[in-house]
């Protein structure tokens, strides 16, 4: 009896935090900006969006004593003054160091009719797609790319893929709430949101994207994004070992299939199947994420109860707030509240650390800094493990809408008298 004491307690708890929460990120987005901090955004072709220029704040001085590297897809913390290189504008030239006919043969890709070379698919200009059905016809920015940027620009498909599944390195846009995904782009134009780690390149191209984009070409790919539904292509498996490795382009690469490199305190994330990933760029190619044993158990006490626990019929209050109490008891975000469920744990890890040095602000933003501001490293190990694994949506949110459904049916066959 008094184990489910305490655990309506906790319920309640995490209900009461959550609601606190939300009123909170209510109130901050209500507030009005002072009129030196805000600039109306110069009005771009078919706008409508309105979208405000923030005036940033100054950078963040960030301590990466405690970095995840291995989220960011570095081995080392970067040095002063290191930044990133720009990255190049996607080409269809020949490469001098592969073979012209290698680079010119057409392709073909398991579960496709489609055709293409691998000069196809190294043009971000033109985004190839495998699986057309699997996703809404893509608008021009999504296949091209920002319009005024010529001959400069890439499509949002190159990196996030036509389906918005996304991949280690980046961001996982697909079944994104509109008015999320539109505050990211403001933020990205504003300063708002960067990079923690400098060295990372593709953080700075989504900032140049997003301040090209007009208003309209922000509407149409948040409208298409947003209809897509997600399906995760993680596989999480707790193990004290992992395969050797190298880096490419932020991303790890298995350089043998057998795991024999201790894993610390790490998430080594890589591609179930090399060449459809990075030859082919499959949009459903998966990945494998392994995670620290007992990691799940870890994260799913900080993501479900915030850490708290019962210490002779006592609530011992923990570390964060439950990140169930915003984003939802499955994970899927609510209202505008982002899903999280099933998304890159080298993602999640790298949002957790931005927002924690400041790369990240914001209203909402600046609520999560408080959830996340005791994390240590380990924490956002767990945290990130266990919010990958997290799909299908846990048991115990499948049985409270079966609950709900007979509690609906039962009431619906009381005669209207005896209600």
């Amino acid at each position: 009896m008094r184990s489910r004491v305490g655990i309506l307690v906790f319920g309640m708890t995490c209900f009461i935090l959550g609601m606190v929460v939300m009123s909170n990120v209510d109130r901050l987005r209500g507030r009005r900006r002072p009129a030196a901090a805000v600039a109306q955004a110069p009005a771009a072709p078919g706008g409508g969006l309105g979208l405000d220029v923030v005036v940033p704040p100054p950078p963040a001085v960030v301590d990466f004593a405690g970095q995840p590297l291995w989220a960011y897809g570095f081995e080392r913390r970067p040095e002063p003054g290191e930044k990133a290189q720009p990255q190049g504008a996607p080409s269809r030239k020949l490469r001098p160091n592969e073979p012209e006919e290698e680079q010119t043969r057409k392709r073909t890709l398991a579960g496709s009719t489609a055709l293409y070379s691998l000069m196809d698919v190294r043009d971000g200009q033109h985004v190839i797609d495998w699986h057309p059905e699997d996703h809404p016809p893509m608008p021009d920015v999504i296949r091209h790319g920002p319009a005024r940027l010529g001959e400069k620009t890439r499509g949002c498909g190159s990196c996030h893929l036509p389906n918005g599944m996304g991949r280690p390195e980046n961001a996982a846009p697909a079944a994104l709430p509109k008015e999320y995904f539109v505050r990211q782009i403001r933020d990205f134009r504003s300063g708002a949101r960067r990079s923690a780690d400098p060295r990372k390149p593709n953080t700075n191209t989504m900032i140049d994207l997003a301040k090209a984009m007009s208003d309209e070409e922000v509407a149409q790919a948040a409208d298409y994004f947003s209809t897509i539904r997600w399906s995760p292509r993680v596989r999480v498996i707790e193990s004290p070992l992992v395969p050797k490795t190298k880096i490419a382009g932020n991303l790890f690469l298995a350089l043998e299939p057998t795991p024999t490199e201790p894993i610390g305190s790490r998430i080594i994330e890589v591609p179930e199947n090399e060449e459809r990933t990075e030859t082919l760029r499959d949009p459903r190619a998966g990945f494998v994420a392994y995670v620290p044993p007992g990691s799940l158990a870890r994260g799913k006490a900080l993501v479900t109860l915030g850490g708290m626990t019962i210490v002779k019929d006592q609530i011992v209050q923990g570390k964060t707030t439950a990140c169930t109490a915003c984003h939802g008891l499955d994970l899927m975000g609510v209202a505008d509240v982002p899903p999280i469920a099933g998304r890159s744990p080298s993602y999640i890890a790298r949002q957790l650390f931005d927002i924690q040095q400041g790369a990240r602000n914001g209203p909402s933003v600046q609520l999560m800094r408080l959830v996340v501001a005791k994390l240590t490293h380990d924490d956002m190990v767990d945290v990130a493990a266990y919010v990958a694994s997290a799909y299908p949506p846990p048991k115990a949110a499948a049985e409270k809408a079966a609950v709900e459904k007979v509690a609906v049916e039962r009431m619906a066959a009381i005669p209207p008298g005896r209600k």
